[in-house]
């Protein structure tokens, strides 16, 4: 009989590493959930070894993986799921079974990839597959968080509940993205177009008019001689530009994808004024909506706090979470790491206290959250407040110092006629 190594939680959120024979996985999975384990990771052992770890199978799994990722447009997932998730929410509380809930769900949907995702999840559940493990074999679609909410929701019964809070939580989150997104929008859009018009300047209409300049055979001024010699660099050399900005977005992607570049460039962003603020709040905003929804749905604060990691977004509060988790297995309360990180603002470690003692933590995760919601609305206005005025008055100079190039030995040709 196959040999499955685990890493799972204990009741009351202690983290369990162990062995279990079973036939499949699933079996595997089932058995562990009997005894209240809730399983996080598992892989099948042979000879000692995992079978994941072999160069083969590792390939195909990288492989289907990438396969599932790319299935799913960017940003259409989020949607279908979040309409669905209502959906499942509504139906389940009104009664109606989890099969015909599913088969509802792929009646409305009008996505087909979305349509055949949902078909495939009703066949596992019609075959006696949990909800949750179901879910779980669609990462593109339902992430860790999703699948541990719907995991807890069906071991203490309140499926429907669950729904409802994954929904908010992902109205919350859409809601939040999208006020970033909006406020980076114009700024992103007059950059690119004033780049535009500084590109066609330089390549198009700025050498037409210099070589008439130069072939009137005067001595050019020192600000034309520049613009002359930038011209002619754009005109010839733009291939090179292209290929630097792609080649340091090459570097800067490989280095944020290791440990040690992803924190460098997380906490120096943290930094930056203005942005930095804002990417803090957003962080703070996302931790505290996570960690509210997974404890309101019966999640253990240890598993509750593993995946809050995975979704705030920075490593900075990532890491900060992860101390926070270690210092709760050693006994320790929420509020006092998370005072001692350094990463939250303090009014967070005080409020996160106030909620512990009156025992009603979730409810101050929410206030929270909800403050650092208003928060972002002001400070992305600020934010686009400030970047306007600057860009346009960077576009205005170059624009000028262009104009002044052209027209200073225009006027000094006047003066010698």
């Amino acid at each position: 009989m196959p040999i499955f190594e685990y890493k799972a939680y204990a009741p009351g959120g202690a983290v369990k590493t162990g062995v279990v024979d079973a036939d499949t996985a699933r079996e595997a999975r089932a058995r562990l959930r009997r005894e209240d384990i809730l399983v996080s990771e598992i892989q099948e052992l042979r000879g000692g070894r995992r079978l994941a770890g072999g160069p083969k199978q590792g390939w195909l799994a990288k492989l289907k993986q990438w396969r599932q990722q790319s299935a799913t447009p960017s940003g259409a997932n989020v949607e279908v799921v979040a309409a669905a998730t209502r959906q499942m929410g509504t139906l389940l509380g009104a009664g109606i079974p989890l099969t015909e809930t599913l088969k509802a769900i792929i009646e409305q949907t009008e996505d087909r990839r979305a349509e055949r995702m949902f078909r495939e999840i009703r066949e596992r559940v019609t075959q006696g597959t949990s909800l949750a493990d179901a879910l779980a074999e669609h990462p593109a679609w339902f992430n860790e968080l999703y699948v541990n909410m719907v995991r807890a929701g069906q071991a203490t019964g309140n499926l429907d509940i669950v729904f409802n809070r994954l929904a908010d939580y992902l109205q919350k989150q859409r809601a939040l993205r999208r006020k970033v997104v909006s406020s980076l929008t114009y700024p992103v859009m007059m950059i690119a177009i004033g780049m535009i018009v500084v590109s066609i300047l330089m390549t198009v209409v700025v050498p037409k008019i210099t070589s008439m300049l130069i072939d009137s055979g005067q001595t050019l001024p020192g600000p034309t001689r520049i613009l002359v010699a930038v011209s002619t660099g754009f005109k010839n050399y733009w291939w090179l530009g292209l290929l630097s900005i792609a080649a340091i977005s090459f570097v800067v992607e490989r280095v944020y994808k290791t440990d040690g570049g992803r924190l460098f460039i997380d906490k120096n962003l943290l930094r930056v004024p203005v942005i930095g603020d804002l990417l803090r709040k957003q962080a703070v905003a996302r931790f505290t909506h996570t960690f509210s929804t997974l404890l309101q749905s019966g999640v253990p604060a240890v598993a509750s706090l593993e995946i809050t990691r995975n979704v705030v977004g920075n490593r900075v509060i990532a890491d900060a979470t992860a101390m926070i988790r270690a210092r709760i297995l050693e006994g320790t309360d929420i509020s006092t790491p998370l005072k001692a990180s350094g990463a939250f603002p303090p009014v967070v470690g005080y409020m996160v206290n106030v909620g512990e003692q009156s025992g009603e933590l979730e409810k101050m995760l929410d206030r929270i959250g909800a403050a650092y919601d208003e928060e972002i609305d002001v400070a992305t206005e600020r934010m686009t407040s400030v970047l306007e005025p600057i860009m346009i008055v960077f576009l205005a100079v170059i624009v000028g110092y262009i104009v002044v190039s052209i027209v200073l030995p225009i006027l000094k040709v006047g003066q010698i006629q």
